[in-house]
């Protein structure tokens, strides 16, 4: 009888999670199964838990979760390096990509794999049910990037890369943020704590952040934030935007980040963008939502929107080198919460990084240890 693992399964929207066993799988020869060694919760999961969109229904029933890092526990037989060429063994650290582009589309041969429309629709298929990150085991499919992890590392450092760190730099990138640029963060969750110090390295000289949450815009210039501008300080819109336009001499700034998934944000941070800039859209995931914009103010101004999802396979092993390049410059640790929760508590985890009802959360960032 096969060895059996705990996984948290998602009853659905507004439903929870459920603790059951599964079989631990051997890999197929392309496979590797890993060890699950610490899983996050990030907003998007949030999204998905709450039912912000229908679609996210379809999820129940399977293991879900995809910020995460582990072990390799099995190797596959035609599998003996990393997507690097260095040599993996059962029991090396490791990051990977949770998502698995076809490599036979029109956007994959223009290796454009982050715009693959292919790379989730294998999620939560396979041969095994571990398929997302709250579960003991993962199994990373033939197809995957996996790269080791260096051992100067820790594993709350790690559990973001293959998301909140992968993802912004792979926006900055996309959108062009150059030496000498000013970058506007919308939210400091996760994703804009991130891009604060993904920005300072890439040279932009001012980094302005915003946020509701005063902890948060302090761990900010911890990270490399110039400026903060604090919701509750500045509740209306127009405020903020001029506060911007303040800050930038009247022009606005180079390019202007949404990381926080509210839609509101987004004519806000149109307004906050010079002529000629940039608007990156990172965090609407949920279908369906929508705003009101004038699009004409694109056409004057000459802005540009890009939108962004996952990343191409360069960004994690770059992920990884900025970690050990800046661990003593800013405190990555301090990214994800120091509470942690067993996986069987990943009820109570979500419970509290939910946002309260004083638009604060208990946690800065649930992450949860099988």
């Amino acid at each position: 009888m096969a060895e059996q693992a705990a996984a948290a399964v998602f009853l659905g929207p507004g439903q929870g999670y459920e603790m059951q066993e599964f079989d631990i799988p051997d890999p197929d020869p392309e496979a590797i199964v890993v060890k699950v060694s610490m899983a996050g919760v990030c907003g998007s999961d949030l999204h998905i838990w709450r039912g912000d969109s229908p679609v996210f229904q379809a999820l129940a029933g399977g293991v879900v979760g995809h910020e995460m890092t582990g072990r390799v526990a099995k190797l596959g037989a035609n599998i003996s390096t990393d997507s690097l060429g260095q040599p993996l063994a059962e029991g090396d650290r490791v990051c990977y990509a949770y998502f698995y582009p076809c490599y036979r589309c029109y956007q994959c041969n223009k290796g454009q794999f982050a715009a693959c429309p292919a790379k989730l629709a294998s999620m939560g298929a396979g041969p095994s049910p571990f398929n997302g990150a709250y579960g003991s085991y993962y199994y990373l499919r033939a197809g995957h990037w996996v790269f080791k992890v260096p051992d100067e590392l820790s594993d709350e450092m790690v559990t973001p890369v293959n998301c909140a760190l992968s993802q912004v730099t792979y926006g900055l990138s996309q959108a062009g943020l150059k030496m000498g640029d000013t970058l506007v963060v919308q939210g400091a969750g996760g994703l804009g704590t991130n891009a604060c110090a993904v920005a300072k390295e890439m040279g932009a000289e001012r980094v302005i952040i915003i946020d509701g949450i005063a902890g948060r815009l302090e761990l900010a210039k911890q990270f490399g934030a110039d400026e903060t501008i604090n919701i509750s300080d500045l509740p209306d819109a127009a405020e903020r935007v001029a506060k911007v336009l303040e800050l930038t001499g009247g022009r606005g700034a180079d390019v202007v980040g949404e990381f926080v998934g509210l839609p509101a944000a987004v004519p806000e941070g149109l307004q906050m963008v010079r002529s000629g800039g940039t608007y990156l859209e990172i965090g609407n995931i949920s279908f369906g939502s929508t705003v009101e914009i004038d699009p004409s103010a694109l056409v004057w101004g000459a802005k540009r929107i890009i939108g962004v999802i996952m990343y191409d396979p360069w960004v994690i092993p770059q992920a990884l080198n900025f970690l050990v390049r800046t661990k003593g410059k800013y405190p990555h640790e301090e990214v994800v919460s120091h509470d942690k929760y067993d996986l069987a508590d990943i009820n109570r985890a979500f419970d509290e990084a939910e946002w309260q009802n004083d638009d604060s959360t208990k946690v800065r960032r649930a992450v949860l240890v099988p």
